[in-house]
């Protein structure tokens, strides 16, 4: 059974899609109740159940995995998906903004792992991918803040790593380059931008997750970067 988060669009509902198709359990959640159920509605709502969830707030994570344990006994995977985005120099972001970058993607990130692990221990092990991407290795010089954030993802996956491993849970950091999402959608990207076009998609990035998710227990898939074949970048 997997949890995934950032369920509403892009590469979370692209992930339990496919996780859904090869027979998974799986527990969706983000912010946008309807576009849950619609997703639900589509998979057929068999071996689905979804919850609204902003992760910045700890109840309401906490209220996502009650929904996984009573819905279908306990959580073997969790796909921590959920982040935002937005292009500008250090100075160039509001307040907020810096502050929704840090709450949601350092911060709620967390809250979601620290639900999740003991769950995980329970089971007698599982799976943990923290979805962060090539700016946590590498930011460009239009996403300090960002970069910052997805650096921390990179960081927590190695420690948590090595801190999970006698408990049998594998940790994966997911690296992926620019993705044709409603990522960072009126914060810097706009639907017009020709750059779209050379991005790769969800499901590419989706398939990564699922396959890292399906190797041999015997191996752990530490960090994966991916880029598009025809990025400038």
């Amino acid at each position: 059974m997997t949890v995934v988060t950032g369920a509403t669009s892009g590469i979370g509902a692209a992930t339990a899609r496919q996780l859904h198709e090869l027979g998974a359990q799986v527990v969706l959640g983000g912010r946008r109740n309807h576009r849950l159920k619609e997703i639900a509605d589509e998979l057929g709502n068999e071996r689905v159940a979804w919850a609204e969830v902003d992760i910045r707030i700890p109840e309401q994570v906490e209220g996502l995995f009650s929904c996984a344990v009573d819905t279908f006994g306990g959580v073997d995977c969790l796909v921590a998906n959920a982040g935002v985005g937005a292009y500008g120099g250090i100075l160039d972001l509001s307040d907020g903004d810096v502050r929704e970058l840090i709450d949601t993607n350092v911060a709620g990130t967390v809250w979601t792992v620290r639900q999740a692990v003991p769950l995980l221990i329970a089971r007698g092990g599982g799976d943990i991918v923290l979805v962060s991407s090539v700016a946590g290795l590498r930011g460009r010089h239009d996403e300090a803040v960002y970069a910052a954030t997805k650096h921390a993802v990179v960081g927590l996956a190695g420690s948590l790593d090595r801190e999970l491993r006698p408990h049998g849970i594998r940790v994966t950091a997911m690296c992926p380059g620019a993705t044709d999402t409603e990522f960072a959608m009126g914060r810097g990207r706009t639907p017009e931008m020709p750059q779209l076009e050379t991005m790769m998609r969800a499901d590419d990035v989706a398939d990564a997750i699922t396959y890292a998710l399906r190797q041999p227990t015997s191996l752990r898939t530490l960090l994966w970067s991916m880029r598009s074949i025809v990025s400038e970048n």
